[in-house]
């Protein structure tokens, strides 16, 4: 069994297949699937397809590439949604500086709102980095220096391509790291880096439908290539493909707080 823990299915790009879809997944022996937001109508539609089926959960937030014209009416839905059984996790939030620096301060301004969420809530963080590892970790540090509820402050570092010290960092403010299709790249050093990562702070993802993994790469991502990302894993780690999903499963239960 293998959890995907970050797939965008809600999109229009599943409305054709979506049931199918869904199958191949069960199919591959990915039961579990975690569906990030980027703004308040994808929370919608990610919680009606976790109350049309089975083994789907939800996350609240807005994806820092939509904090640019996000008001705070929109966080303060993103809040509500928290309240939802459905919703397990606040994200994906983050910061992105690959497309736009023009608004960097706002996307800061709207992450740590994201990150104090989290802990009032008591629920995981998913973050979004895009070339802004500095950053990310600069912000989680003074927010979990600032709480009085620091042991609440956890949760994944989605897409992690990121050196060895750098997990070590998310792992001591209490981030697990997501691995995704980039980890199949032939022309990737991630299962360089990932060598030197324990499995015990490792989950896996597709990000669907974007960045599929070899040898689906190029086409629309789905979660049942999930299956790729854990056995390339296996490969990289010189362990089991069965002690792969064990392990990851384990962990995205435990940091979704699943049954």
């Amino acid at each position: 069994m293998l959890v995907d823990t970050h797939a965008h299915i809600y999109l229009d790009r599943f409305d054709d297949d979506r049931d199918a879809m869904l199958q191949r997944a069960r199919d591959a022996g990915v039961e579990t699937i975690v569906m990030p937001a980027i703004d308040v109508p994808s929370i919608e539609q990610a919680v009606a397809l976790c109350e049309q089926y089975e083994g789907l959960y939800a996350m609240a937030a807005l994806h820092p590439s939509e904090t640019d014209d996000a008001t705070a009416a929109d966080f303060e839905a993103v809040r509500a949604w928290c309240d939802d059984p459905h919703v397990v996790a606040v994200g994906e939030s983050g910061l992105d500086y690959y497309w736009d620096r023009s608004f960097d301060e706002k996307q800061q301004t709207f992450f740590r709102r994201h990150i104090r969420l989290a802990i009032e809530t008591n629920l995981p963080l998913i973050i979004h980095n895009r070339e802004a590892t500095d950053d990310v970790l600069r912000i989680l540090e003074v927010e979990k220096q600032a709480t009085a509820h620091p042991e609440r402050l956890r949760g994944i570092l989605h897409c992690f391509v990121d050196p060895p010290e750098v997990a070590a960092q998310a792992r001591a403010l209490g981030f697990m790291v997501g691995l995704g299709g980039i980890l199949t790249f032939k022309n990737s050093d991630v299962d360089e880096h990932v060598r030197a990562i324990p499995m015990e702070q490792i989950v896996v993802e597709t990000d669907a439908p974007y960045l599929a993994p070899e040898p689906n790469r190029g086409t629309r991502n789905e979660p049942a290539y999930v299956r790729h990302v854990a056995e390339t894993l296996a490969r990289v780690k010189d362990l089991p493909i069965a002690e792969v999903e064990r392990i990851t499963t384990e962990n995205a239960r435990r940091m979704y707080g699943l049954e």
